[in-house]
């Protein structure tokens, strides 16, 4: 009949899935953010402000941003200053103050758990600070050492254990 009504019907029900532009956005940023948090607890429950590994990785980065801008005598001997201070730190007066020359340079490669070579790379060290001022390192030598030096100071105490475990086991073999 023409006048009469047609019933009306409904839209189709909203699927759920896939979920719009939008909620992808969400969950992306919740789980950067969740990462984020995590990696930033992690770093300060490793070096906690104030500690000496927190003041020794400021110094080290300080020194890596002015190694161009001082001598190369400079870098050498606030290198060698922050190693020295590094050690004490980390191992104890008794063990490392005494350690002069060479010998300093043998201990403090023993010592590293990441196995840089100090004796054959840290001669710089021993040497530089009282040369001549016309005296220059070896290109890219300083920056090997404060990067090594980096590395020494970020070691963490677990990992230091370890190693200085498999140090003594090796070494009554």
């Amino acid at each position: 009949m023409p006048g009469q009504l047609m019933e009306i019907h409904g839209l189709d029900p909203i699927s759920w899935w896939p979920p719009a532009p939008g909620w992808w956005i969400g969950v992306l940023l919740i789980l950067l953010t969740a990462t984020a948090l995590f990696l930033l607890i992690r770093h300060f429950i490793r070096y906690p402000p104030g500690s000496w590994r927190w003041e020794a990785q400021a110094a080290l980065r300080e020194l890596w941003r002015q190694r161009n801008q001082q001598s190369e005598k400079e870098s050498a001997a606030q290198l060698s200053e922050l190693l020295r201070r590094i050690a004490i730190a980390r191992f104890g007066r008794e063990k490392t103050a005494s350690r002069t020359g060479h010998e300093w340079l043998l201990w403090l490669q023993q010592s590293d758990p990441n196995g840089f070579d100090w004796a054959g790379r840290g001669g710089v060290l021993l040497n530089l600070p009282y040369a001549p001022d016309t005296w220059q390192a070896e290109p890219g030598v300083l920056d090997e050492l404060i990067l090594a030096a980096m590395k020494l100071a970020a070691h963490n105490r677990e990992d230091m254990g370890r190693w200085l475990e498999k140090v003594r086991k090796y070494a009554h073999v």
